[in-house]
């Protein structure tokens, strides 16, 4: 096989990494491989069997022009500040250029011990390995600016958790791993020339509508990393996606989301939900992520204050400080914008807030399944249509207050009706705006679960019809009808965890 690697972040000051190998593992075998991500990469397979595959993807042979390395990162971890953190379980072989002319990641994790483990053991269990490159692929699908996956292998090694457990190394695909903990490890060292180097790095790879000759380009830098974050997190928001780790290490500088351990999509819609299973105060509850996405930015601008063009602190942290607030309106209106969309209107107006806050309050005493509501609104869009589909939900096992809800619904149905055909003078397009917001499949908890666990027992068919699933997740198929149901009470997974 062949890498067109170009190996840009190795060439940043040594500060930012650790060079070294994978360690090589058992007996690798390929459980699945991407090729279609690896054309768009730009890796030629010349011929190269599954085993060749594995061998590459396990981290059992380099391959040429890699310049394998375990980049260095701090990050608050829950609020609570370490100081160093960096790829305790994961090597980074290089970057290439893909089709489009951008440089992608190519990135091994559970490939073994780095100096940044933390007597960690560096290896990663089958089950995460599964559930990230389900989640990587769900969020791409569904639009959502993400990390991909491209391979996962199994090694023939159990690795300890609270059991033994199969291990196996996945291979991750990002525009970059540089996060907002990556700036702050430089920061708290007070080594501004990695931090220039590193900013400088950032505004080449993802930023280069900015003038690297202005004085005021770093401040413009971490302007653009806020608005992207502002609408990465509004479309996750808006299909009921609850990231479980946000914190600093987990929030890339690029604007893609990245680390599918403890999270999920939700099923019953409630504003405080919370899967991660370290998770005990529920801070990264679904409520709060746009807020503490904005607290993460707060950190990043701690970490760059010397870089903003100022004259002294004070006029660096106003600086910031108006970004800030920026984020908050930006993200607002990215959000309200989206949920507009998924009830069929092209612009918003005043009282479209109060609408959405309403049937979002009712989902929420109600128990109504949320990516089901919002898809079948799209069948519902005229008086004379039949609300059957809608009020059924009414009947799911979730389901509380039904007798109060079928009136709630009602009402709330008659009103969204009579406002769409006031301002959309086109029904079809309204419909059509509503199914590519709506989606039909998501990687519902239960499933993952079901996959991850036939998985472990060497039955890889469940992953894949899963994958088959949710490769056009807009559109409804009848032999992935049974995807679109939530769980029955015994099938709910109310935790996810982390692969370390």
């Amino acid at each position: 096989m062949k890498f067109p690697f170009e190996n840009a972040y190795a060439r940043l000051p040594e500060a930012c990494f650790v060079r070294l190998a994978p360690t090589p593992v058992k007996t690798p075998k390929l459980i699945r491989f991407n090729t279609k991500l690896a054309t768009e990469l730009n890796i030629d397979l010349n011929g190269a069997t599954e085993a060749d595959i594995a061998a590459i993807f396990s981290g059992n042979q380099i391959p040429d022009q890699a310049d394998p390395l375990a980049m260095a990162y701090c990050g608050h971890q829950f609020g609570q500040l370490n100081p160093q953190l960096g790829d305790g379980r994961a090597i980074l072989l290089g970057d290439v250029r893909n089709q489009r002319g951008e440089l992608r990641d190519i990135q091994l994790k559970g490939s073994g011990r780095t100096p940044f483990s933390r007597g960690g053991d560096g290896r990663s269990p089958l089950g995460p390995a599964i559930r990230e490159y389900i989640l990587c692929e769900a969020m791409h699908a569904l639009g959502v600016p993400t990390t991909r996956a491209l391979a996962v292998v199994a090694t023939g090694e159990e690795v300890v958790r609270e059991q033994m457990e199969p291990g196996a190394v996945f291979t991750r695909v990002a525009a970059s791993h540089i996060r907002v903990g990556t700036f702050q490890f430089f920061a708290l060292r007070q080594d501004y020339e990695a931090l220039t180097a590193l900013a400088d790095h950032v505004l080449e790879r993802h930023y280069p509508e900015i003038d690297r000759s202005a004085e005021d380009r770093y401040l413009q830098l971490f302007r653009a990393i806020c608005m992207r974050q502002a609408h990465l997190i509004a479309k996750w928001l808006q299909l009921g996606f609850i990231h479980g780790v946000m914190n600093t290490d987990n929030m890339t500088v690029s604007g893609e989301t990245i680390d599918y351990g403890p999270c999920a999509f939700m099923d019953a819609f409630s504003a405080s939900k919370v899967f991660s299973s370290i998770d005990q105060q529920g801070r990264y509850a679904y409520q709060n992520q746009s807020a503490i996405g904005q607290w993460n930015l707060a950190r990043l601008a701690e970490a760059m204050l010397t870089l903003f063009p100022a004259e002294n602190e004070d006029d660096a942290v106003a600086q910031a400080t108006a970004v800030l607030k920026e984020f908050s309106e930006v993200h607002g209106q990215a959000w309200q914008s989206a949920m507009n969309r998924k009830l069929g209107f092209s612009e918003v107006q005043e009282g479209d807030l109060q609408r959405i806050a309403a049937i979002m309050e009712w989902m929420e005493q109600g128990g109504l399944d949320y990516t089901q509501f919002f898809r079948r609104l799209c069948h519902v869009t005229q008086p004379q249509q039949d609300r059957s589909a809608v009020l059924g939900l009414l009947t799911l096992p979730e389901c509380r207050n039904s007798a109060a809800m079928e009136r709630n619904l009602h009402e709330w149905l008659d009103e969204w009706q009579q406002q769409l055909a006031q301002r959309e003078s086109d029904a079809e397009a309204s419909v059509i705006r509503m199914e590519a917001s709506n989606p039909a499949i998501i990687p519902r908890n239960h499933r993952v679960a079901e996959a991850i666990k036939a998985a472990e027992e060497g039955d890889y068919s469940v992953f894949e019809n899963l994958l088959a699933a949710l490769a056009d997740p807009y559109t409804e198929y009848p032999e992935f009808a049974a995807y679109q149901q939530p769980p029955q009470p015994e099938q709910k997974v109310l935790r996810t965890f982390c692969g370390t």
